[in-house]
């Protein structure tokens, strides 16, 4: 509209998930108008993260380093591993200081219709890993869609040969939820995951 740099920013800013050309293009007129310092910074912060920031060879989380903290940490049981599909599962655990094991990053869930099969989301690489004898438990942690599901099944029968505990993170209603309001499927699943209480 105004320039050919400016719709190069708007199509830039529309790579981003949930933005769409308008939302891009409110983005951009921000960015020009009111915030050119946080621009510059913005593009500086990029490009450092894209030059820094690769996949931690071990778990595929993401780290500045070869292999990442959690991975390297002494003070992390090294007999669980949490299987998530993407760095932002990571986060949204450590940040619950719920979990002190480790970590393998799918990247991803099975999803046949758009070609993603184990190859792609690095199944045999987990299956490697499991075969050394040092993980006694796996604790899946897919999304509860169908796809997530769908993944957390095939990798119960892909380890079904190996000495390893596989347990599924609980799902059900939400804390401080209201039943009325909670999906039916949801609803299922705290029923049939329910626990005893004496």
């Amino acid at each position: 509209m105004f320039s050919d740099r400016f719709d190069q920013l708007v199509q830039a800013l529309r790579i981003l998930p949930s933005v769409g050309p308008k939302s891009a293009q409110r983005m951009a007129l921000h960015l020009l108008m009111k915030n050119r310092e946080g621009a510059v910074g913005l593009a500086h912060a990029l490009n450092e993260a894209t030059g820094y920031i690769q996949e931690c060879t071990v778990c595929h989380s993401l780290t500045e380093d070869e292999v990442c903290n959690i991975c390297l940490s002494h003070d992390r049981d090294t007999h669980v591993l949490c299987v998530v599909e993407s760095p932002a599962d990571v986060m949204a655990i450590e940040q619950s200081g719920s979990f002190r094991g480790r970590y393998h990053v799918l990247g991803g869930h099975l999803s046949p219709l758009d070609g993603i099969g184990p190859d792609e989301i690095g199944i045999p690489h987990l299956i490697h890993r499991l075969s050394d004898g040092q993980i006694t438990e796996v604790i899946l942690a897919t999304n509860a869609t169908v796809e997530g599901q769908a993944t957390a099944h095939y990798l119960v029968e892909a380890a079904r040969h190996l000495p390893v505990q596989m347990t599924r993170i609980a799902q059900g209603v939400p804390q401080g939820g209201e039943l009325e309001y909670v999906d039916s499927h949801t609803l299922s699943q705290a029923v049939h995951n329910r626990m005893r209480m004496k």
